[in-house]
This record gives C-alpha cells, sequence and structure tokens, in this order.
C-alpha cells in the first residue's frame, strides 16, 4: 500500500537545479566586506612576523636602529612560502594564506614561526564560537544550528561543530564554580531544585538540580550555585551548603526554601538560628493534594485570604479561622498546614514591602520554567553536567536576567527578633 505524498513530481534534472530560498540573494556589500576581511587578515599576519623579523618581505637583512645593537634588530630566521588556512568568523568562512618562517634557536637551530594572532589549528574565531553558542542557548538544538545559521556561515557548521563549542564553556563553568564567596555581601538566600531528564548510560535518567540564590544587601539577586545531584536528599543539599560555607559564603540573614526534607535537616546543620520561610506556593500545592478537586476552589480562596492579608495581626487571626473551618470539614488539609509551622509565616517578620518576595522560591521557580522551555527542543540532556552548566550559561550570557527584588530597603532588611504569636 502506498501513501499519497504533497511533494510535487519533479524531474532529476530539474530536482538538481532548483533553487530555494536565500540562494539569489546576492548581496554586494557583503561580498565585498568578505573579500575586504580576507585582504586585511592576510596584511595582520605578514606584519606580525615583519615585527619578529624585524624587516619587510623581500628585505636580506634587518635595519639596525640608530646607535643600537644586533639584538635589537629582531630574530633571525628566513621566510619560506604560506600555508593555505581555512578560517570561519562572523564574516563567514574564507581562505586565507599564512606567511610561514623558520627562526634560528639558541642551541643553532631552527623552529617554524607560530602567529601569536591565529592560533594553531583554529578554524574559527571566538566571535563565531560565542555566536554558535548563544544560538544554542536560544533554544536551538545542535542538529538545528547548522541550518539556523546556514545563511551567514554557509553550512559550515554542523552538530559535533556546536558540541565542541559548547565544551569550550566548560573551563568558564569550572572557574565559576571555584571563586571566592567571601566579598559578595548576601544577606539573603533562596534555595529549591527541580528535576531534569538527562541520558546516563544511554538511558533517560531523573535527576535533580539544586539552585542557589542570593539577594545582595541593595537588593541585586545573584546565582550563588548550581549542583547536579541525584535527589534532594539531606547529604545531596548539605554537600552543596558546605561548598559554599568553604568559598567563603558568609551567614545570611534570611531563607526561603521549598519545604523538603533533606533541605531542611541540611540548613539545620548548616546555618541552624537563621529564619527559614516556607515557600507558601508549594505549601498551597501539598494543601490541594490532600483534598478532593471538588474543594480545591474552596481552599484556595480561603488560603489567598490568609497569606495575602495585610498585616501580621490579620494574617494570625485568619490562620486560626483557617485551621479552625477545615479540621471540621476535612482535616487532612488543616494537619498540612500546621505541618509547615511558625515557617510558613516567617516573612511577616520582614518590612511589608517585602513580603511579595520573600513568601515564595517564585525566583528560582521562574528560572525553572526558562531553562526547560529552552531544552524543550532536546528532549535530553546529554549528561548530568550538561544540564548544571546549561543552567548556569543562560544567565552567565545573559540570555536569563535577574533584577533586583521589588520593595527593597537596603536600612531594613533584617528580620525582627520575636515573631508575631501565630499559633492556633
Amino acid at each position: 500500500m502506498t501513501s499519497p505524498s504533497t511533494r510535487p513530481w519533479l524531474p532529476q534534472s530539474e530536482i538538481e537545479t532548483a533553487e530555494h530560498l536565500f540562494d539569489n540573494w546576492f548581496d554586494p556589500i557583503e561580498a565585498g566586506l568578505r573579500d575586504r576581511a580576507r585582504e586585511f587578515l592576510q596584511a595582520m599576519f605578514e606584519g606580525e612576523l615583519d615585527g619578529v623579523l624585524a624587516r619587510l618581505r623581500y628585505v636580506r637583512r634587518a635595519k639596525l636602529p640608530r646607535g643600537g645593537s644586533q639584538g635589537a634588530a629582531g630574530v633571525i630566521g628566513h621566510r619560506h612560502g604560506h600555508r593555505s588556512r581555512s578560517l570561519l568568523g562572523t564574516f563567514g568562512r574564507i581562505e586565507i594564506e599564512v606567511p610561514r618562517a623558520r627562526l634560528n634557536t639558541a642551541d643553532g637551530k631552527t623552529a617554524e614561526w607560530r602567529s601569536q594572532t591565529l592560533r594553531a589549528y583554529q578554524r574559527r574565531t571566538l566571535a563565531a564560537d560565542a555566536l554558535i553558542a548563544s544560538c544554542y542557548l536560544a533554544g536551538t538544538n545542535t542538529r538545528r544550528v547548522r541550518r539556523a545559521l546556514g545563511a551567514l556561515f554557509g553550512g559550515a557548521v554542523g552538530k559535533d561543530t556546536v558540541s565542541r563549542v559548547w565544551r569550550k564553556v566548560k573551563s568558564d563553568w569550572d572557574a565559576w564554580n571555584a571563586r571566592s564567596l567571601s566579598e559578595e555581601p548576601i544577606v539573603r538566600v533562596i534555595l529549591d531544585g527541580t528535576v531534569v531528564r538527562v541520558r546516563l548510560d544511554r538511558k533517560a535518567t531523573a535527576i535533580s538540580l539544586l539552585v542557589v540564590i542570593g539577594v545582595r544587601a541593595d537588593g541585586q539577586k545573584v546565582l550563588l550555585a548550581i549542583k547536579s545531584m541525584g535527589g534532594e536528599s539531606t547529604e545531596a543539599w548539605r554537600a552543596v551548603l558546605d561548598d559554599l560555607v568553604g568559598r567563603g559564603l558568609r551567614r545570611p540573614e534570611f531563607l526561603i526554601v521549598d519545604g523538603a526534607p533533606g533541605l531542611e535537616n541540611a540548613i539545620a546543620a548548616v546555618w541552624d538560628g537563621v529564619p527559614v520561610q516556607r515557600c507558601t506556593v508549594h505549601k498551597h500545592r501539598n494543601l490541594l493534594a490532600h483534598a478532593p478537586e471538588r474543594l480545591h476552589d474552596e481552599i484556595t480562596a480561603d488560603y489567598n485570604d490568609m497569606i495575602y492579608a495585610a498585616t501580621r495581626e490579620e494574617v494570625a487571626a485568619r490562620r486560626k479561622a483557617f485551621l479552625h473551618k477545615w479540621r471540621l470539614k476535612h482535616r487532612a488539609v488543616a494537619e498540612s498546614l500546621q505541618e509547615a509551622g511558625d515557617r510558613l509565616f516567617t516573612f511577616t517578620r520582614l518590612p511589608p514591602s517585602q513580603w511579595r518576595s520573600a513568601r515564595t522560591t517564585n525566583a528560582i521557580e521562574r528560572l525553572h520554567e526558562e531553562f526547560k522551555r529552552r531544552v524543550k527542543t532536546q528532549t535530553l540532556l546529554p549528561s548530568a553536567d550538561t544540564a548544571a552548566i546549561l543552567f548556569w550559561a543562560l544567565l552567565a550570557s545573559g540570555q536569563i536576567n535577574m533584577r533586583k527584588v521589588d520593595g527593597w530597603q537596603t536600612l531594613a532588611t533584617k528580620p525582627i527578633d520575636q515573631p508575631i504569636d501565630l499559633a492556633a
């Protein structure tokens, strides 16, 4: 049985000669610039070698400066032809002729001259690599980058090139992971995790990315750490926190967490006594999970009235009313709220202008959503390390920006010593 096709039938000769979109878009400006780029680069390399030998191309001896010595005349050596090199840059792919030379060494032998401008085996400019990496970060997978940049690079970039360029990012990632945090004026820390799927041992595996964001004294948010772990256990979070402390992070004044037991235990071991705020969005999801769907709207309305009350006293009064009502109507909901204790309302110890930012881990949740939107074209990331590096690179490259905390007051960021009594 044959399936119908919408592709028009064309003779083989017509298929081979068919033009595609952009094929006949000749631009004399671009063509002229690329020719000039070739001339400029070759002149640059010739000038570099002239400087090393201290003489022009067809001059036999270096001209000594007046009153100078033989040592000031440059390195002794001789040219011997050119080497063809292909270079890919933002100007496209061009073929250039790089001069060659043999230079005399101190032991009486000769060595091949190496250009300091064009590294050995370099085939792309750093700007071209940055463009390829940026295209990848924008959400294009490795196979589609070739088509995305085809008009610029003429199909010279494939998925293997993208992978090699991406590996260069790892050196910057390693330096970022080892940087000192002793000079960071961090006063608030937000911690949360997310699950991503990666390829491990040729199988799709879910791993956890543990993310830590700090808030500086001026209210600016900054990414402090991101680690790929097998889960959100106490040991996993403890490793993340110990690394931050080991690199000099100061004891924060306020913590915002998602409520995972492993994280709570790790915080108790490292930063015991620091005020902790449980994310109100996570707790809302927990409440709904303890009730049938027909009660969800009613629970949400009562919960929002409590969480978004205007004053601390109103929050306390509505909390008592919530517990009293739901103990009678659906006890599991009331018990779920009680499980969080006063940590669900620690935000009331801050100035009201900061309640919105202090109630939730939304600062990280938004990054998670943006990260997953960027990688959804890839289905699976090739490794756990790639997932963490990609998350960091989206921020480091400016693809994702973090702004200051809303309502930040530099002189009034510390929580008050005595919280209001919110006990039921």
